[in-house]
């Protein structure tokens, strides 16, 4: 039998649950994904001002460098000079410098293009988590992978009350997702951007009773919990 502590309910069964889980198909085992399902998100990462790229020419190893795009969005290599890097994905940047590189100096170039740092993307991720704080978005993330690399939510975490702010077309908008839908598959986990605010609610009450457990023994009062 489940134990009622100062209101708070822990009678919670599974949160997955095959049959309620609409956001993904249930099954049994997964299938191995292929090498495009493991590298798809980083691919579609749009290369921004001030990011920091690792530009390889195989076979070429005075063209094998480590640079910065600039402010607007350039970056020069050697031979070609300023390329336009801005809004590429890596692998059409490395298309781009491959052509350059064709016309005039190196014949068939192979060129791999991939982001060390990205400086232009930062999502801020606060509230209930363990390590508030901003975190680069390198490719195509989502909530839950934002907060797992802010260190999770805390104990005291509403996890009901995920709350994104996002900015679109200079208007400033919000949504709220309940991450525990998230995890049981009952909702589609959120896509996040570059500049989003990403705010993980407070559960005070339960705060509130995790304080008074821990003052307890002193006063001589003893709780059932479950949890």
């Amino acid at each position: 039998m489940c134990a009622l502590a100062v209101g708070l309910s822990a009678c919670a069964g599974p949160n997955y649950k095959p049959e309620s889980a609409a956001a993904a198909k249930p099954e049994t085992s997964l299938p191995v994904p292929s090498v495009e399902d493991m590298t798809r998100d980083q691919a579609d990462y749009r290369i921004g001002p001030l990011d920091k790229l690792n530009i390889t020419v195989f076979g070429v190893p005075d063209l094998t460098t480590a640079t910065q795009v600039d402010g607007a969005g350039n970056l020069t290599m050697p031979l070609i000079g300023q390329v336009k890097a801005i809004g590429e994905t890596p692998n059409s940047l490395a298309s781009k410098i491959a052509a350059a590189l064709n016309q005039r100096y190196v014949r068939n170039p192979q060129v791999a293009v991939s982001v060390t740092e990205a400086v232009s993307a930062l999502v801020t991720v606060e509230g209930s988590v363990i390590r508030p704080g901003q975190y680069p978005v390198v490719g195509r993330t989502t909530l839950l992978r934002m907060v797992a690399a802010s260190g999770g939510p805390s104990d005291y975490a509403r996890l009901s009350e995920a709350v994104v702010f996002r900015t679109v077309n200079g208007q400033k908008m919000v949504a709220r997702f309940n991450i525990k839908d998230i995890r049981g598959a009952r909702a589609t986990d959120p896509q996040i951007y570059g500049n989003d605010i990403i705010v993980i609610g407070n559960n005070s009450g339960r705060q509130l009773f995790k304080d008074l457990i821990s003052v307890a023994p002193a006063l001589g009062i003893f709780y059932q919990i479950t949890r």
